[in-house]
């Protein structure tokens, strides 16, 4: 292998107080074929005046000493469950119901060129950015921010994110279950208008909710819907409350199954009169959209929601990865199926609405929906029109509970996590995790009681469009790759996966994260500031003004956690600002970085507990 030159900047390693006990290490490689010598350099003992007089850049890296009990983390049964997991995560409600509606509103198969672009310079770098991070540092969503603990803010905010989506999310999966139910009758509900509960003014599909008129008509909790809710919640608590070895077992199922229904749907949906048109609807190139700047918006909107960028969990399922797996290889592989599933999910809901369109003699422009209209309202009108109606209405919303129940699951994982992580408390409690898992579920529950109302859909979409909406993740996108980029530095990074993977990415992420990838988050970030619209339902509907202030609040309280966080921390540090900043951007390592980033570190656990000689020991480490 190529020798490296060693880089001029050096950092010191300074081990905290290892306490009463020494420490744990367990056996490991440094990396497969690039060596953690050539990478780290050799360690050599010193005092900490002597450390890196120059004008050279300093940094100081404490390790955080493991403590009473310490344990390793724990780790995925066999790398495919990592790789379901990711799947079901990322792939999920949006690639069903967002996407197919994008690429007809934004020319077709025209659409598939930015989203491509975007894919390449902002999707996967970012992606494989959080998945590495959280593989490099193990540790959740806030800890993983220790490589540079001023800027820790970035952990509370995906936390504030994730809990956000965790608390709305479910509910598509409550409709979904309820809606499911409700297939098993004949005729369904929806088919017809002559039930107690319709009125004129609502589609008989809105009304299988009864919905209100308004935000501000509360009405009446829809007991059945609840119930559909807490029996979703349960499924959750479930799956999660074992941690990742009974999570990577259920995804399997969670993540396949929903291809099989597509491609049954799909069958099914070709074969129907109109499917053709829907189609071609669906693809028919329109070369002049690409003019247009709300197409490109559109395109990087879609990539940042549907990649699940920004909220945490990707870092913490990357968290529970062997230190030397291939982050590099599985970042594309998972972005291939991610944005190839969009793409198929496009041809089996435009077949549908092609025939939906024939049987009512209209335009299929009149009945092409996004977001809940199109599961809830437009889909289950056009399957009530097929023979067999309550079979495929049953296979569709079992599908759909499916691809949501997984996204759900990972998403709790993700802040159940990264909440373990900065409150280990007693690792011998036995039920500690359980417990957490318990009141993070309930917390939710107790704030979904708000959407099973008649105007729990006008909640819903508030927290749908603001809390975990575009501007959020693309603010939360924008400042990771500042951090990595420019505080802890791309090169730095890129060493650390070469210790990881074996060997150095191509420079391409490394450009990204530097210079394209902040720019494109931020120009559509600015954009949508810009030219941002009041939040409306069904293009009807104008939520009165305490509505938006309430939704304003809710982006607010994720984004304003990352200058808050960075202020709090300089006012509280002592020293000049280039003391404080070279003190607060120093990586705190944890003790797997020892095993793994030090070639003659065993020799630390030969300290004896409770002696001067294993309180502080420093280190120079050419970096």
């Amino acid at each position: 292998m190529e020798k490296h030159g060693l880089p001029s900047s050096c950092s010191l390693v300074l081990l905290e107080e290892t306490r009463k006990t020494p420490l744990l290490l367990s056996n490991g490689s440094g990396g497969n074929g690039y060596s953690p010598a050539a990478a780290n350099g050799s360690l050599v003992p010193l005092t900490a005046d002597g450390a890196c007089d120059g004008p050279e850049k300093k940094a100081v890296a404490v390790v955080t000493g493991p403590g009473p009990g310490y344990q390793e983390r724990e780790t995925w049964t066999r790398q495919m469950d990592f790789m379901m997991s990711c799947v079901g995560f990322a792939v999920g409600l949006g690639n069903v119901w967002r996407f197919p509606y994008l690429c007809y509103k934004n020319g077709g198969g025209v659409f598939l060129i930015p989203y491509l672009l975007i894919v390449v310079v902002g999707g996967i770098p970012i992606f494989f950015l959080e998945i590495a991070l959280g593989q490099f540092m193990k540790a959740g969503s806030i800890n993983v921010w220790n490589i540079a603990p001023l800027f820790k803010g970035l952990g509370y905010a995906s936390m504030v994110i994730v809990f956000f989506c965790n608390t709305y999310y479910i509910m598509v999966l409550a409709w979904g279950f309820y809606y499911l139910i409700k297939s098993f009758n004949s005729p369904l509900p929806w088919s017809t208008c002559d039930n107690e509960w319709n009125t004129n003014n609502m589609t008989c599909a809105e009304m299988v909710l009864n919905i209100s008129s308004g935000l501000d008509e509360t009405g009446e909790f829809n007991w059945e819907l609840t119930l559909c809710l807490m029996a979703v919640w349960v499924m959750v608590y479930f799956c999660v409350w074992k941690g990742v070895k009974s999570t990577g077992k259920i995804v399997y199922f969670t993540a396949t199954f929903p291809y099989v229904v597509l491609i049954i749907l799909l069958v099914r949906g070709v074969t129907l009169p109109g499917a053709y048109d829907g189609i071609m609807f669906y693809i028919k190139p329109d070369w002049s959209k690409l003019e247009e700047a709300q197409v490109w918006i559109d395109a990087g909107t879609q990539i940042f929601f549907s990649y699940a960028i920004g909220l945490g969990a990707l870092t913490a399922l990357g968290s529970y990865n062997r230190f030397n797996n291939d982050c590099y290889k599985d970042a594309f592989v998972l972005a291939m199926i991610n944005s190839g599933t969009s793409f198929f999910a496009g041809f089996v809901v435009f077949s549908i609405l092609g025939f939906m369109a024939a049987e009512q003699g209209v335009d299929i422009s009149q009945v092409a929906e996004s977001g809940p209209g199109l599961a809830f309202i437009a889909y289950p009108k056009a399957v009530s029109l097929m023979p067999v109606a309550p079979l495929w209405a049953a296979l569709f919303f079992f599908m759909l509970l499916l691809l949501g129940l997984d996204s759900q699951f990972v998403g709790v994982e993700g802040f159940v996590t990264g909440i373990l992580d900065v409150f280990p408390g007693k690792q011998n409690f036995r039920y500690r995790r359980e417990i957490s898992v318990a009141i993070c579920c309930l917390l939710c529950f107790i704030i979904d009681l708000s959407m099973v109302t008649q105007g729990g859909m006008y909640v819903f979409q508030l927290f749908d469009y603001y809390s975990a909406s575009g501007m959020t993740l693309l603010w939360q996108a924008f400042w990771e790759c500042i951090v990595v980029a420019w505080v802890y530095g791309a090169d730095r990074f890129m060493d650390d996966v070469a210790r990881m993977i074996g060997y150095r990415p191509f420079p391409w992420m490394k450009w990204c994260w530097s210079f394209i990838t902040p720019c494109v988050c931020m120009g559509i970030f600015l954009f949508h500031l810009v030219n941002y619209k009041p939040l409306t339902y069904n293009n009807v509907y104008v939520y009165p003004w305490w509505g938006e202030v309430i939704g304003w609040c809710l982006a607010l309280s994720s984004m304003l956690c990352i200058p808050v966080t960075l202020l709090y921390k300089l006012f509280r540090a002592k020293g000049t600002f280039k003391e404080r900043w070279a003190h607060l951007t120093c990586p705190v390592w944890g003790p797997h970085h020892l095993e793994y980033m030090a070639p003659d570190i065993k020799s630390l656990s030969s300290l004896s507990p409770g002696t001067d000689d294993n309180k502080v020991i420093i280190f120079e480490s050419v970096m």
